[in-house]
């Protein structure tokens, strides 16, 4: 079969391993057994990816990132620099709990800032945005803005990333992609694409 991706040659890349046209992996990264990776990632230095995690296409992974077992990132995630994952809620040294690794899902277009630590069994919304050094405990919802330690939502972020300001009647315009949402019941829709 001919390599259709790049891997730098330092980059280990283990057996039974699906990666997509277009994608770069670079130095002293590790792709684990069977995980599936799309079409145009690119994969930072020293970057672990464990067995049977699934990266979308357009996946960005910087440097220094951990992403475990029972980890999904959808289409166009953003995980920035030294951000991890976990997979088990109680880890013991001694006490193998590999049965029990838990599902975390992130969901298009998020973003995960440099340093956060996201505890497993929780799902990041599309589009979220996680602050730099957050520790995300719970659920975040769609274009949520999370930040702190534990992680507490303060606003919402439109798809280009930029911070909405909603008006009295709860509209807010992206300044970037003029695209318009309307915060109802603590949620946002997105009204009309700029």
């Amino acid at each position: 079969m001919e390599k259709n991706f790049f891997a730098h040659q330092t980059a280990v890349i283990d057996e039974g391993c699906k990666i997509g046209e277009g994608t770069k992996i670079w130095h002293f990264s590790h792709i684990m057994q069977n995980c599936e990776i799309g079409e145009k990632c690119n994969i930072g230095q020293n970057v672990v990816v464990s067995p049977e995690v699934k990266l979308g296409n357009n996946v960005k992974v910087q440097n220094n990132v951990s992403i475990y077992t029972g980890v999904i990132c959808e289409d166009d995630v953003f995980l920035g620099p030294s951000m991890v994952f976990t997979n088990v809620i109680n880890p013991r040294s001694a006490i193998v709990r590999k049965s029990e690794y838990m599902t975390t899902l992130v969901k298009k277009g998020a973003t995960i800032g440099a340093n956060s630590t996201i505890v497993c069994g929780n799902t990041l919304g599309e589009y979220c945005f996680i602050g730099a050094g957050a520790v995300v405990t719970k659920n975040v919802a769609d274009y949520a803005l999370v930040v702190g330690n534990p992680a507490k939502h303060i606003g919402w972020m439109s798809r280009y990333g930029h911070r909405l300001h909603f008006d009295k009647n709860n509209e807010a315009t992206c300044p970037e992609s003029n695209e318009k949402y309307k915060l109802s019941e603590n949620k946002i829709v997105t009204l009309i694409n700029g």
